[in-house]
């Protein structure tokens, strides 16, 4: 009878810590559901995407905690950036992450655009300067330029401005889950990164 009543209350306790961990993030308070949400590929992939602007100086100081978290990421879950395309300035942006993403850069130039804007006072505001910044890896201004105003790189910050309408991003950092999930910074990244790891694994069942 003790060892029964053992068992009971050790699965009692297994209940009751599960059913804490789910109710720790709340909908509507941690993250929200999108009124528009995207089409879901329901291809067995998660679809993490961090909406972000190199201007940003909160999304500069969460570039290492996103960097340290996508590498411990499975198969099965797949992180993309987004770059803001709110005004002029974030469009402008948009196409050198493109441009970088295009040329096949090595990963460490984005982040040398934040150092390049937060670090060194050079904002990028310009095709003349984000030419000038390019050539320091190797790119010619009249290559760079090519990309700038390419129909590739135009159609994709096109498209940022569309579904930036779509999912109402009002601020960033933000991620969207599978574009039906968004999350806010609020608190620690840390924090926010649990909250995402916790959706994601709400919406696996529907990718």
């Amino acid at each position: 009878m003790i060892k029964i009543l053992t068992k009971l209350t050790r699965f009692s306790f297994i209940a009751f810590l599960t059913v804490s961990l789910s109710a720790e993030y709340k909908l509507g308070r941690d993250y929200v559901l999108v009124d528009n949400p995207l089409p879901v590929k329901k291809d067995g992939i998660v679809e993490v995407t961090e909406s972000f602007w190199y201007g940003c100086a909160h999304c500069y100081s969460f570039e290492p905690a996103i960097n340290s978290w996508k590498e411990n990421l499975d198969s099965n879950t797949k992180l993309t950036k987004m770059p803001i395309t709110w005004g002029g300035i974030h469009q402008l942006h948009a196409a050198l992450f493109y441009t970088i993403e295009a040329l096949k850069l090595d990963s460490s130039t984005h982040s040398a655009v934040f150092v390049t804007i937060h670090k060194e006072g050079n904002f990028l505001q310009n095709p003349k300067a984000i030419k000038e910044f390019l050539e320091k890896f190797g790119v010619a201004p009249e290559v760079t330029e090519q990309y700038l105003n390419s129909f590739s790189v135009k159609q994709k910050v096109n498209r940022g401005i569309k579904y930036a309408k779509q999912l109402k991003i009002s601020a960033v950092p933000m991620i969207i889950v599978d574009g039906t999930y968004v999350i806010q910074s609020r608190g620690s990244f840390s924090d926010m990164l649990k909250v995402v790891d916790h959706v994601i694994e709400l919406q696996r069942p529907n990718s």
